[in-house]
């Protein structure tokens, strides 16, 4: 049996094994579950009172002695169901926890290409409305990332339905062509004495400079006030780019 599953709902092994236990004896003592489970005297107690807090057995006096039973499996259904309801009324609290922290200024490195991939895919998750960059180039484009991982980041975006604009140079004008007739994009173009090995990206409060050498590497910075500045580099060069 695949323990680990009820491990998965909450459950300590010393609970499953006195659940199992009693589901395999039927109406017992204490004593008999303490038998068939192996567990110390005291662990077990522990373990019925848990039990029985989680609605999964019960129990009726005999005298002195308390006779166990296991309630259905199918109770399990009502206890995630349980599980479920109150993390819901958890989950809006865990939420505001995690905004106030993403509001916070923070700056992150990433390295290598499975680093370069975090950072596009937090930048396409910040929740910014425009993807702004400039930068790369035909180096960038083909030979470190390659040209299907930039097409599918592209579809990501579109299907996420945040609009860009970019600022490319004329290494890369095939891929920026063709970037432009898709939903949701603008390429405009510089001289190709503006290729680079670096892509600056801004999205929301959110700026990525990444950093495409052999090794690879960027760094993630959430700043409202270090996002508005790179935006107006942008918009800069984006006036004196050529459609």
């Amino acid at each position: 049996m695949k323990e680990d599953i009820l491990e998965d709902l909450g459950l300590s092994k010393a609970e499953i094994k006195v659940y199992i236990s009693l589901l395999e004896l039927g109406s017992s003592s204490a004593g008999a579950i303490l038998q068939r489970c192996g567990l110390q005297n005291s662990v077990t107690h522990r373990a019925l009172n848990s039990l029985i807090e989680k609605g999964l057995i019960s129990y009726i006096a005999e005298g002195k002695r308390k006779i166990y039973q296991a309630t259905s499996p199918d109770f399990f259904y009502d206890f995630i169901e349980d599980k479920k309801t109150r993390f819901e009324l958890l989950l809006p609290e865990l939420k505001k926890k995690q905004e106030a922290a993403e509001a916070r200024s923070d700056a992150t490195i990433y390295k290598g290409k499975k680093g370069i991939n975090e950072i596009y895919n937090r930048l396409l998750s910040s929740g910014g409305k425009e993807y702004l960059t400039f930068g790369g180039g035909k180096r960038v484009t083909y030979n470190v990332m390659g040209e299907e991982w930039w097409t599918l980041l592209h579809s990501k975006r579109i299907a996420r339905g945040i609009r860009a604009r970019q600022v490319f140079d004329e290494t890369i004008r095939k891929f920026g062509e063709e970037l432009n007739k898709r939903p949701l994009s603008k390429v405009r173009f510089l001289s190709q004495e503006f290729e680079q090995l670096t892509e600056t990206i801004i999205i929301g409060d959110v700026v990525a400079i990444v950093m495409f050498t052999e090794n690879p590497y960027g760094i993630l910075i959430r700043d409202k006030t270090v996002a508005e500045s790179y935006r107006k580099n942008f918009e800069i060069l984006w006036e004196k780019a050529k459609k």
